[in-house]
Order: structure tokens, then C-alpha cells, then sequence
């Protein structure tokens, strides 16, 4: 099957439709074997319920034009997400926000009489700060006494890195960018503390699932597939529903948590650096911001007051796990907060590196705001600030970035365990590595300190 030019490489794998964008516009093309579904998802009432609770997202169904399968049904134009985000980047809350909406979505469905056929991770985007299903054609008409067909994505997508991340390492959700179908069940079950064999969802879903896994795999004839009524199965995402609420993790103070109630900004300073930020935007009035080192909001929040859909890039789980739960809790809909290491950011990925996009292919952002990072990067990280330039000029045409120098005392602190081999790292230095990138148009030094922010613009 040849699809049409502009088709996404994410959606390759599913016969009943295909993803692709022409002239800019985002579209889903329904192909012949996705008629049922989507004819039963519309006529049932299921999609108008799941649309109106935020569930799942909305979209229109538009002529066709250009070339197209011959099979092709219709086509449909969904409400585009800003920022596409994968599940390793998200905080501890986030996955577990959208493990709750993928069960929800399976609820509704089997009231109706349909069913999630797909549970997979990727299928759940971020959508004015809450979890909202993209994956039309992965409802489907329920067939009686089929076991739930998406059962073991569910339990390997989320179930299983949640339960590493809550009762083993938070970092441990990390496994997901290896593991992109989901961590293997025998792999958690490994890792996973001894007592978690007490929590009867973990001992079901992930222990005993796993051995069952094992057993079934060793059978040279499959065996015969068990049938279970529809009180069970909604007893079965009951049950998972529960173990997936009951797990947790309260992110403590870390390195950068607290950065903002353990630094040597004064209250003027930070003020100054705030009104910057604003009059910054006002200036640029982009619709898209990339806030690196973001930590738990203070500027990405400042930025998003503009009403740019502002994504809060930070390396700690702790400060994107707070970050998130203000956004959830005050509803701020066009805040995102990521985990990113940008020493080491999203690589593409997938079938041919393809399926899943890297940091960069998701950009440029319109403006980037870089606030108290560079000497994280220059010095804590050895990349020379040449390189750090470049990154920036791929991540954005606009750029607010601030210049912390050795006599701060951040960086002092970053030197006490190491010798002091960072004769480039001054201001001058600075100022050439990024001029040859970027035209600097402002120099602001931050009252109370020894700082400047520059506002610079790509050449």
C-alpha cells in the first residue's frame, strides 16, 4: 500500500487510516477496514460523550483532495495538538494521568459496546493540560466474550513503569525511551521491590502476568482463547483502574526543586528578571515558547501570560512533577511541563528513527527562554559555549538567555569538587561564541547581581 505524500512516519503501522499534512493542515485519511469502526464510534454516541468530558479529541470531517488510496473512506481534520510529547518525558502525574483517562475512555466505551483495541502510551497527547485520547480509529465494536485485546499494552505503556517509578525510582519511567511498546512485564516484575507482591494489582497484572506471558510463550499451540463476560471485563479495568490510583510519588526537595528558595537572587532581582521576560515576549509576541531549565514554572508561567503555549522543559523529575501539578490544579491550559536533558534530548526513534520525533524536529519554537542554564551546560557539563550557541539556534529564532559568571555564587558551587579548566567562560567569550549566531539586541543586567539577561535574535 503506497500512502499519500506528506503521510506521518508515526502512522505506518495501522491499515484502517493514516495521518498526513498538507499544506500545513494536519488530516487523518479512513481507509476501507476502518469504515466500521469509525462509523460505530460516530452513530453510538460514544465519541459526542467522550469529546464533551475532554477525553478524546475533536475533529471535523472535510472533502478530500490530492491523491489518496483508492480504499480511502473519508477524511477528517482533528483539532491539532501544539506540542507532540512522548511518555518518557513526562513527570510521574502525567503518566499516571493518562493511564486514568485510557481506563476512563474503556468505561464509556463498554457502556456503548465498544472497546479500546489500542492502549498504547502514544495514542494520549497533552491538550490544555490535560491527558486526551488522539487515537480515533482505536475504539472499536466490542465483541462478546473477547478478553479486552488491549490489555498487556495497558499493563507494559503504564501499569508497570508506574509501579517502578512509585515504589523502585522515579528515574526508572526512563526505560520507556528504550522500550518503546512499553516495559517488558518480566523486566518490571524483576525490578520491581519484593513487597509489591502484596499489592493484589501489581501481584495480578504485572507478576502473575508475567509468568503467564512465560508459559504461554514455551506452548509450541497457542491455547485456547478464554472467553470473559462484559461484568468481568469491567471488573478487570476496575481492578486496574484501582492499583494504577493507588500508587505514588511525592517529589521531595532535590538538586533544582528548590532552586528558586535556595539561590542569591534578591527579591528585586528576580522581580527585574520576571518584568524581562514579559516585556521580552511582548516584544517577539510568539505563539510558541521552549522554556529550558524551566524548573518548577516561576518564568515559563510569566511567558505563558501572553497566552503562547509555553512548554517548560526541565532534567528534574521533581520540578516537572511540581510543575505539572500546579498546571493540573489551577488548569493552566497552555503549560506544559517535559522532562528533557539537553545534554542528551529526545532522539528520534522507532522504525527507521521515524516513528517518534527528536527534540529538534518539533521545533523551532518562536522564542526560547534560557534562564540560569548556561553555566549548567558550560561548566557542569563541559560543552564548550560555541556548541551551546548552536543548539539554541536550533531550537528557536528568538532567544532570551541569561549570562551567570564565576563570580556568582551558582557557579562557585559548581566548582568547589573540580579544577577550574574553564578559561573561555567569560562574558566576552560568551558574547562572541553566540554573536556569531544570533544578533544580540539587548543587554540587561539583573539588579542585585552580578548577571546579565540578553535578548538576541537568530541571524
Amino acid at each position: 500500500m503506497t500512502l499519500p505524500e506528506g503521510t506521518l512516519p508515526s502512522s505506518f503501522r495501522d491499515p484502517a487510516g493514516y495521518v498526513f499534512r498538507r499544506d500545513g493542515v494536519l488530516y487523518r485519511g479512513i481507509r476501507a477496514p476502518g469504515r466500521p469502526h469509525y462509523d460505530t464510534l460516530m452513530s453510538s454516541g460514544l465519541y459526542d460523550e467522550l469529546v464533551a468530558a475532554g477525553l478524546l479529541i475533536r475533529h471535523e470531517e472535510v472533502p478530500a483532495s490530492g491523491d489518496h488510496p483508492d480504499d480511502l473512506y473519508k477524511v477528517i481534520r482533528p483539532e491539532e495538538i501544539p506540542f507532540v510529547s512522548y511518555p518518557y518525558e513526562w513527570s510521574f502525574s502525567q503518566l499516571q494521568d493518562a493511564a486514568l483517562a485510557t481506563l476512563e475512555v474503556e468505561k464509556r466505551a463498554l457502556a456503548r459496546g465498544l472497546s479500546l483495541v489500542d492502549a498504547s502510551a502514544y495514542n494520549i497527547q497533552f491538550l490544555r493540560g490535560r491527558p486526551v485520547l488522539i487515537d480515533t480509529l482505536s475504539l472499536r465494536k466490542a465483541v462478546d466474550g473477547e478478553p479486552w485485546t488491549a490489555y498487556r499494552q495497558y499493563c507494559q505503556h503504564f501499569l508497570a513503569p508506574l509501579a517502578l517509578m512509585s515504589l523502585r525510582d522515579v528515574r526508572l519511567g526512563q526505560l520507556l525511551r528504550v522500550h518503546l511498546d512499553g516495559i517488558p512485564l518480566d523486566l518490571a516484575a524483576a525490578l520491581l521491590p519484593l513487597g509489591s507482591r502484596r499489592r493484589p494489582s501489581l501481584l495480578l497484572h504485572v507478576h502473575l502476568h508475567a509468568r503467564s506471558q512465560k508459559r504461554f510463550e514455551a506452548r509450541s499451540i497457542p491455547a485456547a482463547r478464554r472467553t470473559i463476560g462484559r461484568h468481568a471485563l469491567l471488573g478487570l479495568v476496575d481492578s486496574l483502574e484501582s492499583g494504577t490510583r493507588k500508587l505514588r510519588w511525592r517529589p521531595s526537595g532535590t538538586e533544582w526543586a528548590d532552586y528558586y528558595e535556595d539561590t542569591n537572587y534578591t527579591r528585586e532581582g528576580l522581580e527585574d528578571k520576571r518584568k524581562t521576560v514579559e516585556e521580552f515576549v511582548a516584544a517577539v509576541r510568539p505563539r510558541t515558547i521552549w522554556d529550558f531549565g524551566g524548573n518548577v514554572g516561576p518564568f515559563s508561567r510569566a511567558a505563558a501570560a501572553s497566552g503562547a503555549h509555553t512548554v517548560s522543559f526541565d532534567i528534574d523529575p521533581a520540578c516537572v512533577e511540581k510543575n505539572y501539578l500546579r498546571v493540573r490544579a489551577e488548569k493552566e491550559g497552555n503549560i506544559l511541563p517535559l522532562l528533557q536533558d539537553l545534554t542528551n534530548p529526545s532522539p528520534p526513534a522507532g522504525w527507521e528513527n521515524e516513528e517518534r520525533m527528536g527534540l529538534f524536529e518539533r521545533g523551532p519554537a518562536e522564542a526560547v527562554l534560557a534562564l540560569a542554564l548556561i553555566h549548567h551546560l558550560a561548566i557542569g557539563n563541559n560543552v564548550p559555549l560555541d556548541r551551546v550557541a548552536r543548539l539554541f539556534a536550533r531550537a528557536g529564532r528568538h532567544l532570551l538567555v541569561e549570562f551567570v559568571p564565576k563570580s556568582d555564587s551558582q557557579v562557585k558551587r559548581l566548582l568547589v569538587t573540580r579544577e577550574d579548566i574553564f578559561v573561555s567562560y567569560t562574558q566576552a567569550e560568551f558574547e562572541k561564541a553566540f554573536g556569531d549566531l544570533f544578533e544580540i539586541r539587548r543587554r540587561v543586567p539583573l539588579k542585585g547581581s552580578e548577571r546579565t539577561l540578553y535578548i538576541m535574535e537568530k541571524k
